[in-house]
């Protein structure tokens, strides 16, 4: 009996984790005599971008699952009854059950719902973006493997470079993906993992600061995405079929099927695309692309307090590695492959109206592999690299009036695998050197390595009046090249003025960052001396920084909303990549300290009759500290970058970027958009050869005309885009949908980085398009 005990403690107790930070509204609708009323109606909030509309079943009831935090507006109606308009908050996991009486309607009845009560959220502690339904499904195309990146980039503080790869407020690794409230820590680019498309789930929220205290190891930034938590009964689906400029071709399919307390859905898409990648020259020369993914998942809802959601997916990506002009005369082809076979299970239990808990498993396998071919030149790369992960998590979410409660944990079980080889093809480009003499024509590195991460959190939400407090504290213990623990406390506050119609707000996060997982185990060993006998090799530690923030969020005219920040982080250890010899195998590193701050703003009018939009500006400022801290460093130059104290630009010091777009409703089955950017340039430092001849022999002598070598940036970069949607049909519960998307329409030459000789060159694509076709039913 006791130990039954000890196992029910520690299944609840010590691995409780959940980042599920959503909540629902739980509608009991019925008359003045109590019987109950099948009532339609909206769920709406300007501040989150929810529209929801409904249909209470014959009891009068309906569940509004997979809400973000924040105020809304409920509008019911039912012929012969009065209408309603109610004001709802949902703040915590724990369901929002409400109990409506509707009464017999008058003669006249006149309903008053007004937007400027949901505009803001006076209890926001930080500024966080949630990308709803009817945003995910008229968004603009993007190229496979981008649809989530491209809306993600689309957000102020964050910053998009060469082939996918997110920056949120200057840091290079260290983006969280929580998909459907698991989280995933490695790398999601194109480049590096499997093809992430969007079609598959129904919301989006993306934060860069005020982290709840559930949120760790990786904290530059956040990005939730969730599946639909709603199964309406019988048949539902949806397919989507695009295509485009560069042979892109891609399709989606989804079919659900709900009766009782069962639900099941199996979904799959494919793509095929002539520019995976970012090309490094203007040809694009082999830069194909395919891959495919399908899921499955099954819902099952026990009781009104019980419910299991089990998931399963595996994807896969294909793609060849773009060759520069020199490579593509020599005939080299470098391919590479992605591939991730992942499983979950999740119970929510609601102990009372006030109390919920939450358990979760996952296990995913996760593989990448590189070679090339006998032409490949200067350098023939070979890589076999994976890991296996195990995943327990749990949460007790607890509702006590003014405080909304919050304790958790999880564990994390890895297991990792690195095979990386090399064979050296030419020591020089004609008189150029392009590798030192000393270092081995031949070389391969084979290890493994296990991971044990455990963490625990307890957080607290307090509404004081006008006053809302967050706080946390969170516990982390990591172990895999090292033994580290830390602990992070968070803090942030709102403060609200109604009168003003602004929201003040301020938040703290002390932040505990592992290393990436990309080949940490070659980027952990010493290496030096096998590689040419010149270099440095320090041992890894994790990051650990201080993030401030402070804003306010001003709604005017109960239609446009202005959202302001500043703000501030500072790291040690800070985490930024490298490259192994020219191979574009990238392995993480480490710098003492890096500084970054800037300023973001963001107009927006979520819908204001026929017109949405929103125009965003974003200011950064990323300057690193030497000595280098930690990883693998080659070169007669590593004893410079020891003991060195000087400051430099980090790479993802961009100082201005522009967002903008606005959309307008021609007609209520037509609609128009245009949107643009504009990037003032990242920093650059030519690596290997500096010989100017060779340099434009790899690249072309027009693209260097976008490279400004006195001020070490890339020159500024601009696009125009344009897109139109109609709704072809709209009956019943059958929707079909065309939107044509144009790209660039100016067909400018933008470069976004450049790097050097045979390493980190990417070329926006020119003037493209894209048309897509929907159906849903």
């Amino acid at each position: 009996m006791g130990s039954r005990f000890a196992l029910v403690a520690l299944l609840w107790g010590i691995p409780l984790f959940a980042q599920r930070t959503t909540g629902e509204i739980r509608l009991h609708v019925k008359d003045q005599i109590g019987e109950p009323v099948a009532a339609t109606g909206l769920l709406e909030s300007l501040a989150t971008g929810v529209r929801r509309a409904f249909q209470a079943d014959p009891q009068g009831i309906y569940t509004f699952r997979g809400l973000p935090f924040g105020p809304y507006s409920l509008r019911l109606e039912r012929d012969g009854f009065a209408g309603q308009v109610l004001k709802l908050e949902v703040r915590s996991e724990a369901p929002v059950e409400r109990t409506v009486t509707m009464g017999v309607a008058p003669l006249e009845t006149s309903v008053t719902v007004r937007d400027a009560d949901t505009l803001t959220d006076p209890r926001s502690t930080a500024a966080s973006r949630y990308i709803g339904p009817e945003m995910l499904e008229k968004r603009q195309a993007s190229t496979p493997g981008r649809s989530a990146v491209d809306l993600v980039n689309a957000q102020p503080g964050w910053l998009l470079e060469a082939n996918g790869v997110l920056h949120p407020r200057g840091s290079e690794y260290d983006v969280q993906y929580v998909i459907d409230g698991i989280p995933l820590y490695d790398n999601r680019s194109p480049a590096f993992a499997q093809s992430l498309g969007i079609d598959e789930f129904e919301s989006m929220t993306i934060r860069t600061a005020g982290f709840p205290a559930e949120f760790g190891r990786k904290l530059g930034g956040v990005i939730e995405v969730a599946t639909s938590p709603d199964a309406p009964a019988g048949w539902h689906g949806s397919a989507a079929a695009q295509g485009g400029s560069f042979a892109q071709a891609g399709g989606f399919a989804s079919v659900q099927y709900a009766r009782r307390r069962n639900a099941f859905a199996v979904s799959g898409e494919g793509f095929s695309t002539d520019r995976y990648l970012d090309a490094p020259v203007l040809e694009n020369y082999t830069n194909h692309g395919s891959g495919g993914a399908a899921s499955a998942r099954w819902t099952r809802k026990w009781s009104d307090a019980d419910s299991t959601r089990f998931y399963a997916s595996t994807r896969h990506t294909g793609f060849l590695v773009p060759n520069e002009l020199l490579q593509e005369a020599a005939g080299q082809r470098q391919d590479r492959t992605a591939d991730e076979t992942m499983g979950h299970v999740s119970h929510t239990h609601v102990f009372s109206p006030r109390v919920l808990g939450q358990a979760r498993l996952m296990v995913r396998d996760t593989s990448a592999a590189l070679w090339s071919n006998p032409l490949s030149t200067p350098i023939l790369p070979f890589q076999d690299r994976g890991f296996r992960e195990a995943y327990a998590g749990a949460s007790v979410s607890v509702n006590l009036g003014a405080h909304e409660l919050k304790a958790g944990g999880e564990a994390l079980f890895t297991n990792i695998h690195e095979n990386f080889a090399y064979r050296i093809a030419t020591y020089s480009l004609g008189d150029v050197p392009v590798f030192d003499p000393e270092v081995p024509a031949e070389f391969q590195f084979a290890s493994r390595g296990k991971g044990r991460d455990q963490s625990a959190y307890l957080q607290d939400l307090w509404r004081l009046g006008r006053l809302t407090i967050s706080a946390g504290l969170r516990f982390d213990h990591h172990k895999l090249v090292q033994n580290e623990t830390g602990w992070s406390p968070r803090l942030g506050v709102a403060y609200s003025m109604p009168r003003a119609g602004v929201v003040l707000r301020a938040s703290y996060d002390r932040v505990f960052q592992v290393p990436s997982l990309e080949n940490v185990l070659l980027a952990s060993t010493d290496l030096v001396e096998r590689l040419g006998g010149q270099g440095a090799f320090l041992p890894l530690r994790s990051a650990r920084g201080n993030y401030l923030e402070a804003g306010f969020t001003k709604g005017a005219f109960g239609k446009l909303r202005l959202d302001g920040t500043w703000y501030r982080r500072k790291i040690q250890n800070f985490a930024d990549d490298n490259l192994l010899l020219n191979t574009g195998v990238s392995f993480p590193i480490a710098f003492r300290e890096v500084e970054v701050h800037g300023y973001e703003a963001k107009v927006e009018v979520p819908r204001w009759g026929r017109l949405s939009g929103y125009v965003s500006y974003s200011n950064l400022l990323g300057v690193g500290h030497l000595p280098v801290a930690g990883g693998l460093f080659l070169g007669n130059d590593a004893s410079a970058l020891l003991s060195g104290t000087d400051a430099f630009a980090i790479t993802q010091d961009q100082r201005n970027s522009v967002r903008a777009r606005v959309r307008v409703e021609a007609h209520r089955r037509l609609w128009f958009a245009l949107s643009g950017a504009y990037n003032s340039g990242l920093p650059f430092e030519v690596e290997g050869p500096q010989d100017e001849a060779l340099i434009a022999s790899q690249y072309g002598a027009r693209l260097l005309s976008k490279v400004n070598y006195d001020r070490g940036r890339v020159r500024p970069s601009a696009s125009i885009n344009a897109s139109v949607g109609a709704d072809l049909l709209k009956r019943d519960k059958v929707t079909v949908r065309f939107q044509a998307d144009a790209f660039n329409l100016g067909d400018r030459l933008n470069l976004i980085n450049f790097s050097g000789v045979l390493s980190g060159t990417a070329v926006e694509a020119g003037r493209n398009f894209a048309a897509r076709m929907t159906l849903s039913f």
